[in-house]
């Protein structure tokens, strides 16, 4: 097994990145076709966790690409401008998996609703997610029924099928199969969020898990079990000394109450917790996503319990799955 970062030399990378750059201003269009072979390929579109801004980070999406399809995973604030930037064209993602309706994981969907259509898409957006996900998406058409009726019948007459949604709420279990690519969704514990999903992509013998927002979860011990790239999201040390004093105190250059940031801590995994998830899991690579904690700190914690590679997750990082795991940053690492 082996794990390769950045598997050029750093005269390489720097050519490579210029070239990115060329086909970025080229257009999103520049990415197609693609192809990953009998491999997967996971592009981390943003990595910001919380309804929170940040002029350098986008919210949480993660992209998979197999078999010739590419499937989203959450729907966080900015995706398509993490899309653009990967020189993805928005137009061609057509099938969207919601691990659960918290506002940071779908915010963008209202955009990739429309903009895609006015764009060229010309097939409904297939959206899965859990209880109240149908409904959520008939909300967004609703709201937006004025634009939509302007573009579809009266000026630029869009075909109405592009701004159609097929949508799923879904159960535990397979929830998508096609040409030996399979998506599996588990539950997870963010609890209160009820129900909240993991997912699972298996093809031609490689695998992915994505965590979506949980507590340290004995389902997805299971279900991710030895999974080639393991995408973890990380919160807040819960024995932080910060986290202590009385509940309406604030929080170190915050405007948040203690109380209300003890409550966030207890609903997601911390340092110490992950390592503890990717020691029993034992993925070929575990990966950092969706969070708002310092690396070096919290990776301080997860030694605490696992030995074996990590990484954390980049806005436009990519991670090809196949023979080998190789990480890719945009930038070079410093």
């Amino acid at each position: 097994m082996r794990i390769v970062r950045d598997g050029v030399s750093h005269v390489a990378l720097v050519g490579v990145v210029t070239l990115l750059l060329v086909v970025a201003q080229a257009g999103v269009e520049a990415a197609e076709p693609f192809s990953t072979g009998n491999g997967i390929r996971v592009v981390l579109l943003g990595t910001q966790s919380g309804p929170t801004f940040n002029a350098q980070r986008i919210g949480i999406g993660t992209l998979v690409e197999a078999g010739g399809e590419r499937l989203l995973f959450d729907a966080g604030r900015g995706v398509t401008t993490g899309m653009a930037r990967a020189a993805i064209n928005p137009v061609d993602v057509t099938k969207i998996f919601l691990t659960h309706l918290h506002s940071d994981h779908v915010i963008s969907l209202p955009e990739l609703l429309v903009y895609p259509w006015a764009q060229g898409r010309r097939t409904a957006l297939d959206v899965w997610g859990p209880s109240g996900t149908r409904s959520m998406m008939q909300k967004f058409q609703e709201a937006l029924a004025y634009d939509i009726h302007v573009r579809r019948d009266i000026d630029e007459k869009f075909p109405a099928e592009g701004v159609k949604t097929r949508v799923t709420d879904i159960r535990e279990g397979t929830v998508y199969q096609s040409g030996g690519l399979k998506v599996t969704a588990f539950l997870v514990d963010h609890s209160p969020v009820k129900p909240a999903f993991g997912y699972r992509v298996d093809f031609a013998g490689h695998s992915v898990a994505i965590s979506g927002d949980t507590k340290p979860s004995e389902n997805l011990v299971k279900a991710a079990s030895r999974v080639d790239l393991l995408i973890h999201e990380v919160g807040r040390w819960k024995g932080d000394p910060a986290l202590t004093g009385p509940p309406d105190e604030l929080m170190p250059n915050s405007r948040q109450t203690k109380a209300e940031a003890r409550t966030i801590a207890a609903h997601h995994t911390d340092g110490v917790e992950v390592g503890a998830i990717f020691d029993r899991v034992k993925p070929r690579l575990a990966v950092l996503s969706h969070y708002n904690v310092d690396p070096r700190a919290t990776l301080m914690l997860i030694r605490q319990n696992y030995a074996g590679p990590v990484e954390f997750g980049e806005d436009s990082m990519t991670i090809e799955v196949g023979d080998e795991v190789s990480v890719h940053r945009a930038t070079p690492a410093r």
